[in-house]
């Protein structure tokens, strides 16, 4: 009997909660998740995918997984996400610059007389981190009063959008206030014209890329909450 006892004691004890058995399985599911998106997010900075021509505009998707990752996984790992496309971009500045304004984020290329610097880290990583944690913080604040539907949907809308200019922002104001007289003379411009072409900069791919990005966020988190409702 005490054995019988003893044998029903030690099987409790060995058998895992099924609290932590729950929440090993959403670490994995979040870390597959985060994964996927992370192969996404090296396809478009390393390939051409990345970039989208649209008449004389290129947009790049580049945060588009980014701020993807802060509506379905939270701000913590939007910010994570972030860093890596951060890193990537740094990456792609410093050994195969796409133009020559890469001194603005890598300290590691100069043109003519111009250098970057460790600003120049500072541009390249920081408006991407915050472009996940802008992303899903506004969703998780947002979702707080818009819980289904079309409310949802807007919520979805307004994070990609805000997460993404968020970018633009403060690539464009880092410009601004480190790089303001390097930026025109690489353009062979007068630097009284600099606030005009970091407007027309904002004005066209900057819009164009944060209207990609609340797209993107709107149709892969209803398909997201679609295929979560499904197989709850």
């Amino acid at each position: 009997m005490d054995n019988q006892n003893d044998t029903q004691v030690n099987d409790v004890t060995a058998a895992p909660p099924a609290a932590a058995v729950q929440a090993r399985l959403k670490r994995t599911r979040l870390l597959t998740r985060f994964s996927i998106i992370l192969a996404i997010e090296a396809i478009f900075c390393f390939t051409p995918l990345g970039s989208i021509p649209i008449g004389p505009i290129v947009a790049t998707l580049a945060v588009v997984p980014v701020v993807i990752t802060g509506v379905l996984l939270g701000a913590r790992a939007g910010g994570l996400m972030g860093f890596f496309a951060g890193l990537f971009s740094f990456v792609v500045w410093t050994f195969t610059p796409p133009s020559p304004m890469a001194f603005i984020f890598t300290p590691f290329y100069s043109v003519g007389g111009v250098h970057g610097n460790l600003w120049s880290l500072a541009i390249c990583f920081v408006p991407r981190i915050l472009v996940g944690a802008v992303a899903g913080g506004l969703y998780f604040i947002l979702g707080r009063f818009f819980k289904a539907g079309k409310g949802r949907s807007v919520t979805l809308l307004v994070s990609g959008f805000f997460g993404s200019m968020t970018n633009t922002a403060l690539v464009l104001a880092g410009i601004y206030i480190f790089f303001g007289h390097q930026y025109m003379d690489a353009l062979g411009q007068a630097y009284s014209a600099l606030l005009g072409f970091l407007a027309l900069t904002f004005a066209t791919n900057g819009l164009m890329e944060a209207a990609i990005a609340a797209l993107a966020a709107l149709f892969v988190g209803r398909a997201a909450m679609f295929f979560t409702r499904k197989n709850s």
